[in-house]
């Protein structure tokens, strides 16, 4: 009788490891899916997306997806430039975001985003395929202005800035010069700065 026992006990220790196994099993694959859904309205003020977003395994520029924005959520436009302004005087200094120091051109829009903890390219050339062109007729406060480098037939971007107004084409931008005033400045888009225009790029839905 004990020796017909012994085989009854490890056949329900059996079962029962079985069913733990399973239980165990179903766990771990509802936690392994991905939703490939990311909601705007979820993420607080201070969220930052990262450069790239791993959706259903695959990886996806974000400067690629949807209008191509940068993820700038619960920031407004008059929030950035009014901050923006107050780094007028500013001193340039090359390869900077240190206002201590200085800013060059893209040193002063990485400090300005990175204020609201919004990630953006350090580089301006990095800029090329971010946000949504716009025309320069229709720029308003907060799209970013791209121009090329001081020789103006090198058509690669090498200079931007943050466009603050623009008064029936009249448009101002601030932005960190190496020339004559050799810091944080607002310029007006004149002829000089029209003969290096690039493009007007969009970060703001």
């Amino acid at each position: 009788v004990y020796s017909m026992k012994l085989p009854i006990y490890f056949l329900i220790l059996f079962l029962f490891a079985s069913c733990d196994f399973l239980a165990v099993k179903d766990s771990v694959k509802s936690e392994s899916v991905i939703d490939p859904v990311i909601k705007r309205d979820t993420l607080r003020a201070d969220s930052v997306l990262p450069l790239h977003l791993e959706i259903e395994g695959k990886v996806m520029d974000t400067d690629t997806s949807l209008d191509r924005s940068i993820r700038a959520a619960g920031l407004t436009s008059d929030k950035l430039v009014e901050f923006a302004l107050t780094l007028v005087g500013i001193p340039y200094k090359y390869a900077s975001t240190d206002p201590a120091q200085g800013f060059d051109c893209s040193g002063f829009i990485t400090y300005v985003f990175n204020h609201f903890k919004i990630s953006v390219p350090r580089s301006s050339r990095d800029f090329e395929n971010v946000g949504v062109p716009v025309d320069v007729q229709v720029s308003r406060q907060g799209d970013l202005i791209l121009f090329t480098g001081t020789d103006s037939t090198e058509r690669t971007i090498g200079h931007m800035g943050i466009i603050i107004s623009n008064e029936n084409g009249n448009v101002l931008f601030i932005h960190s010069s190496s020339g004559k005033v050799y810091g944080v400045v607002i310029t007006p888009l004149n002829d000089y700065y029209k003969s290096r225009f690039v493009k007007v790029i969009r970060v703001f839905r």
